[in-house]
């Protein structure tokens, strides 16, 4: 992923946030607390590469027993626009007091209620390994915060969602990095030590299915919404506000 902490001009795009004059300070984060904390550093992460980080956060959260061992209750999110400037904040690759980036896409990990423990009153949680809010984070107060969406609404930079349910993800994700490589096909960024994610049905590379979002792929009916995240292999492709109804529908 790519970041510019500029906004709301229009910018180029470049691998890590451009420094930008100081703005005001944020207010500091919610009280409101997930139900536990989970040591950040114990999840493998390489700067600019959120996919593939996302990808090993859902693996390990089943394996250490804070997800569903089906990764049932967890949804990878990635976020864009038609315009691949998507403004967040609390960012930790931003160098601005309030934490703004302006990703062309990011990805996070929503954990919802799995199959086997609707009755809980635990509330929807955000995974986000570049962000300097607590880890996890509720998902209302992540969007307060991070998101902001009352700022940017009906605007170029409103964000959309691309929901993946992720067992489905696991199975189908891959990425050869080659949106890493600038022209001469040397890496923008270094890339993870390990290899290229590759889908269990061989597929090499799929990132720019999961990346590309236009206002006309957005899914208005809950139903059809709900249908597809739990049976498209690319998810379904959401506005801010659907995003919100569906988790706490899924929590009804």
């Amino acid at each position: 992923m790519a970041g510019n902490g500029e906004l709301p001009e229009d910018q180029g795009s470049n691998r890590a946030p451009t420094p930008v004059s100081s703005a005001a300070p944020l207010p500091s984060p919610s009280m409101a607390t997930a139900p536990f904390h989970v040591d950040i550093s114990i999840f493998t992460r390489t700067p600019f590469y959120c996919e593939e980080n996302i990808y090993l956060l859902c693996k390990k959260l089943c394996t250490i027993g804070v997800a569903d061992p089906t990764g049932d209750d967890l949804f990878v999110v990635f976020i864009s626009n038609e315009e691949k400037k998507v403004p967040l904040w609390y960012q930790n690759a931003s160098k601005r007091i309030d934490g703004l980036v302006l990703w062309d896409y990011h990805v996070i990990c929503i954990q919802g209620k799995s199959q086997r423990n609707r009755e809980s009153n635990a509330h929807p949680l955000v995974w986000d390994l570049d962000s300097s809010l607590p880890f996890p984070y509720p998902l209302d107060q992540y969007f307060a915060e991070a998101i902001r969406p009352l700022l940017y609404l009906n605007s170029r930079h409103s964000r959309l969602f691309r929901v993946v349910h992720a067992p489905i993800f696991l199975r189908f994700f891959a990425s050869d990095r080659r949106h890493m490589k600038d022209s001469q096909g040397n890496w923008i960024s270094l890339p993870p030590k390990y290899g290229p994610i590759i889908a269990e049905d061989g597929t090499m590379n799929n990132l720019n299915e999961y990346i590309e979002m236009h206002a006309t792929d957005i899914v208005t009916n809950l139903e059809d919404f709900i249908d597809g995240v739990y049976s498209s292999k690319y998810g379904v492709v959401v506005s801010e506000r659907m995003l919100k109804e569906f988790f706490s529908q899924i929590y009804r």
